[in-house]
């Protein structure tokens, strides 16, 4: 028997063991999938906005893997630092493939970032997904702000941007933990500003994201057609014709708002949709955030921007930096800083420039924070062909003959399926005393109490 350990129960993790099972090559394969959460899906149940519940139903497809007879999910198990280290792994498993993401948010590197209201992205994500990590409250003084500024024009930039501008009421249906709801529907943010350094045929938002921004019956989408002029596409037929579709869609939804009239008593937020302004620092009012200044760009004509010399200051009392993603280092695997990955080759991890026996890599920790959820599958696809080339090698190495029982000796207390299903009945349960849908449970506490249950 083949014995492969799959660290991390996200996407990229789950088409990896699901590759691995559903094989010919290999018959006799078993698969443990850990988490260091007691929860399985990663991102599509801590990244992916609580109103987007197509997406999040790619849990019913995770979950088919996960529930099968070669297939464990093990959660609770931290590897790493405080955890298991990749040595012990290899001795438990002939194979590790590590699927780990990326993990911290990129920084803007401008005076002021760490300002009191000045949060990542992330943090704002994280809290309204009810992880157990997340480090905010922000029901206090950060939703008391009534200006927020969101930098970066990203999905996770649209997603933060929308849920702050987005009516509390429309979300109990979703599964937001009922803290955070209650704080959105106390919220006092009234003005968001959403600032991109490029142009909106630049922006990386993907289309239906951003027309759902126009959706909200809570908010009126305001851009500056000034701003909009400045990117050439927008005043050059020619250079629009040269875009790639999606980006032609994006330019045109946001030339609808820009032409369109105002009209009376549409919504009572304003979300403002900004371009070529470059942050260049965040000011104190009060021993706390209170604006940003940006600096002026203008296209390069080598699809950059450079600065004008120009400043302007917008005002807001909550900052959320959402400008990208990078993986950290795994105490005991090697690691590119510049990059933020795992060196590898078709997926197996290189040490020194050669593969290294039974340990490869797959999803963001392994390409860049690059893609959307699909791309995990081919990516996932290559590491597997890899491993199961390295087969016969790797199954002649002596492992243990029981992991799990390895692990809870070791002191580990893994979660198994039917811990994740009782968190799941819990949820239920807690949704229906709140006459609301199933909702979430934020803390680690309520999650191991559900999960022992």
């Amino acid at each position: 028997m083949l014995r492969v350990a799959v660290v991390g129960s996200g996407p990229s993790g789950v088409y990896a063991a699901s590759d691995l099972v559903r094989q010919s090559q290999v018959p006799d394969v078993q698969v443990h999938v850990l988490d260091r959460l007691p929860c399985p899906y990663g991102l599509v149940r801590y990244g992916v906005a609580p109103d987007h519940e197509k997406i999040k139903s790619l849990q019913n497809n995770l979950r088919g893997v996960l529930e099968d007879d070669r297939v464990g999910f093990l959660g609770n198990v931290e590897v790493g630092a405080h955890g298991l280290g990749p040595e012990r792994l290899l001795e438990l498993y002939h194979a590790v493939v590590y699927c780990v993401g990326a993990a911290r948010d990129r920084r803007l590197g401008v005076p002021g970032e760490d300002l009191p209201g000045s949060h990542s992205a992330t943090d704002f994500v994280s809290w309204y997904s009810a992880h157990p990590d997340a480090p905010h409250d922000f029901g206090g003084a950060a939703l008391a702000a009534r200006s927020a500024v969101v930098i970066g024009v990203g999905n996770v930039a649209v997603d933060v941007a929308r849920i702050l501008a987005r009516a509390a009421d429309d979300l109990r249906g979703t599964d937001v933990p009922q803290g955070a709801l209650g704080a959105l529907a106390a919220s006092g943010v009234r003005e968001v500003h959403m600032v991109g350094r490029r142009g909106p045929s630049q922006a990386k938002f993907t289309t239906k994201e951003l027309r759902e921004l126009g959706a909200l019956t809570s908010a009126r989408v305001v851009v500056d057609p000034a701003e909009l002029a400045r990117d050439p596409a927008y005043a050059s037929a020619e250079a629009a014709a040269a875009l790639p579709a999606a980006n032609r869609r994006n330019l045109d939804v946001v030339r609808t708002w820009a032409e369109r009239a105002p009209a009376a008593g549409d919504g009572v937020r304003r979300l403002h949709v900004r371009f070529f302004l470059r942050p260049v620092e965040l000011l104190a009012d009060g021993g706390r955030v209170g604006a940003v200044r940006f600096e002026r760009t203008v296209p390069d004509g080598d699809g950059g921007v450079r600065g004008t010399g120009t400043y302007e200051d917008v005002p807001a009392q909550l900052v959320l930096r959402a400008v990208g993603y990078r993986g950290v280092a795994l105490p005991g695997l090697p690691f590119d800083a510049r990059s933020g990955t795992v060196p590898h080759g078709a997926g197996r991890v290189l040490r020194d420039g050669a593969p290294s026996p039974g340990e490869y890599v797959a999803g963001w920790i392994k390409r860049g924070p690059t893609g959307v959820i699909g791309t995990n599958r081919p990516c996932a696809k290559e590491t597997v062909a890899s491993l199961l080339q390295d087969a016969p090698q790797l199954a002649a190495r002596r492992v243990a003959n029981d992991p799990l029982a390895e692990l809870r000796a070791g002191g580990h207390r893994p979660v198994e399926w039917p811990g994740w299903l009782a968190i799941e009945a819990a949820e239920s349960a807690l949704g229906l005393s709140l006459g609301r849908r199933s909702v979430k449970i934020p803390d680690w506490a309520g999650l191991l109490a559900a999960a022992a249950g």
